[in-house]
């Protein structure tokens, strides 16, 4: 399995901000308006200074003048706050939309071992609720951050200007806030790690359960479905009130702090007002440059604790974008035809869940172009196995596949998978229309190339019968059809591609009689110059082939024509008695 990187916590930090650097230009005009409303911020206090001592001596002409000053000020700041928020906003839409494109198509280059590893709920956690946070992170969150440190910088600055020496007595919380800060980032960082994976759990466990909704309810396991789901569910509150709790202590104390700091500037510079070194509007500007700093101060540890939670999902988000996937998509040979002629040589295979198991051993086997062969085997024997190595799902850990005499490992991946085209025993329709459905084998098709693939695999008559014929949308999965009906439009799908080398996993096994033998008609029109190999336990479906190769745990252990390995009696003969009996 390929390795994935765990960078320490900086380097994550700067990947994570990095991710706005698309949208620099709008964040640096958002920057400008926050700088603007910073400033705003902290000239009011000086205005509040001249109101105040105007009025003890008695300057009414500077009170007009200067409230005139104090509405300007509020109306530049307020203006300034709606243009950084919205274009701070906008761009961290921006971010996450193009963050998650770049995530699902980084998923869907994965191998195939990939996605046996992992479930589907885990990755759409990560596609959404992952990002969302990162979002948060890359967006509001760095404008709050820039937004309180330059009020709490800018603040600092006037606080020493109006009196060093309150200044140098608010100062002496910044120490023990700077060392909690540090000790508490690592705590909730491990934390917020947590709740994103107890979270991601609970969607794995809603997603399966829904899209097994027959299964529930034919079994009755509703009740057991909730249970299960509520508590996922329940760990992921639990886990998250944990993390709450511990920000909501620290903020607390943060909190404490700073107002425990406003009270010893209050007792202090009330004895300086009384001693005459300090005017009353000047401590008044002073209070409020140092609520300005406490409440910024507090706001940067609750966006740390912010930060850190981040950190946690980006923890699992950048595993997997810094995964390589062990069969590249890209590069390759691309060859100008395909004759179809395939070469498993001395090939060994166990699946990457399962390592220690061999699925395939030590397997050889020529198909000629054109030629049609089936496998058999009992249940677990490699069938489907060999299907999957074919069409290069996996690779094998020994041994080399070939087609037309190039190894599989020197082809493009793509242009190999355009060559086969698969019809699976349980085929997978998308939710849109039978139309999209069937085109999905060749995008480029006319609609009277779908219609006619339709037709070759007897799905043009029952799609008819719909309303809205081929513009009938299918639902999740093909729940609104059949499995017959299902099954021939995965056939159409297989027909419009019209590859060189065709694929059939059981793929007549959920047709009625009628159906199948039309569709075996269209199949056996199909195939004629193509490489076929069908995957199947029904005499029917094999008696016709070329050859018969019969799988036994994951060795061949025989090959020849049906007739051939029924005069010969051994492992096949023995397979189709046994089929007969269960029929009988």
């Amino acid at each position: 399995m390929a390795k994935l990187n765990r960078p320490a916590l900086w380097p994550k930090l700067t990947r994570i901000l990095a991710l706005a650097k698309p949208e620099w230009r709008v964040l640096t005009l958002a920057t400008v308006f926050l700088l603007v409303g910073s400033v705003m911020g902290l000239a009011y206090p000086q205005a509040v200074r001249i109101l105040i001592d105007s009025a003890i001596g008695d300057g009414l002409a500077s009170i007009d003048q200067t409230a005139l000053i104090l509405v300007a000020i509020f109306a530049v700041q307020g203006a300034a706050v709606a243009l950084r928020y919205y274009l701070f906003t906008v761009a961290g839409y921006r971010i996450v939309t193009r963050l998650q494109s770049q995530t699902y198509q980084h998923i869907m280059a994965q191998e195939v071992g990939f996605f046996d590893a992992r479930r589907t709920g885990e990755l759409l956690s990560r596609l959404t609720s992952d990002t969302t946070v990162l979002q948060n992170t890359v967006s509001v969150n760095i404008s709050m951050v820039l937004r309180n440190l330059a009020s709490a910088l800018g603040g600092i600055a006037l606080l020493f200007y109006t009196s060093p020496r309150l200044t140098l007595i608010m100062l002496i919380v910044i120490p023990p806030v700077t060392a909690g800060s540090i000790w508490f980032s690592r705590v909730i960082r491990t934390m917020s790690r947590q709740v994103q994976d107890d979270l991601a759990r609970a969607n794995e466990v809603a997603e399966e359960t829904l899209s097994g909704v027959r299964i529930v309810r034919a079994f009755a396991r509703e009740k057991e479905a909730a249970s299960r789901y509520g508590a996922t569910v329940e760990k992921a509150f639990s886990s998250h009130q944990s993390r709450t709790s511990k920000i909501a202590w620290f903020q607390g104390v943060l909190t404490f702090i700073g107002y425990a700091a406003i009270a010893l500037v209050l007792w202090h510079g009330g004895h300086l007002v009384m001693d005459g070194v300090l005017s009353l509007g000047s401590l008044t500007s002073f209070l409020l440059y140092a609520m300005i700093v406490a409440f910024s101060v507090g706001a940067l540890g609750s966006l740390f604790a912010d930060f850190m939670r981040s950190v946690g999902a980006a923890d699992r988000l950048f595993e997997i974008l810094d995964r390589q996937p062990e069969i590249s998509h890209e590069g390759g040979l691309v060859p100008d035809s395909c004759r179809g002629e395939l070469m498993l040589d001395d090939v060994q295979f166990a699946y990457p869940t399962r390592p220690d198991v061999l699925a395939i051993r030590n397997l050889t086997l020529h198909i000629a172009p054109g030629e049609v062969v089936a496998l058999v085997g009992r249940s677990g024997s490699g069938k489907s196995t060999v299907a999957s190595l074919i069409t290069r799902f996996y690779d094998p850990q020994a041994g080399k596949i070939s087609l037309d005499q190039v190894p599989y490992a020197d082809l493009n991946p793509h242009w190999l998978r355009e060559q086969i085209g698969v019809v699976p025993q349980e085929p997978t329709l998308f939710s849109m229309s039978i139309a999209d459905n069937i085109r999905y084998g060749r995008p480029a098709a006319s609609d009277a190339e779908v219609i006619e693939a339709a037709k070759v695999a007897n799905a043009y008559e029952f799609t008819m019968g719909f309303p809205s014929g081929f513009a009938t949308e299918v639902g999740e999965r093909g729940v609104r059809l059949s499995g017959g009906q299902k099954q021939r439009i995965a056939i159409a799908r297989a027909v419009l591609k019209n590859p060189a080398i065709l694929v059939l996993d059981e793929a007549t096994s959920a047709l009625d009689a009628e159906s199948e033998f039309l569709v075996k008609q269209a199949l056996d029109r199909l195939m004629q110059g193509r490489t076929t190999l069908i995957i199947a336990h029904r005499l029917s479906t094999v008696r016709d082939a070329d050859r018969v190769i019969v799988l036994n745990q994951g060795q061949l252990v025989e090959q020849g024509t049906h007739t051939q390995l029924m005069d010969r009696g051994g492992a096949y003969r023995d397979l189709i008695e046994r089929q007969f009996d269960r029929v009988s």
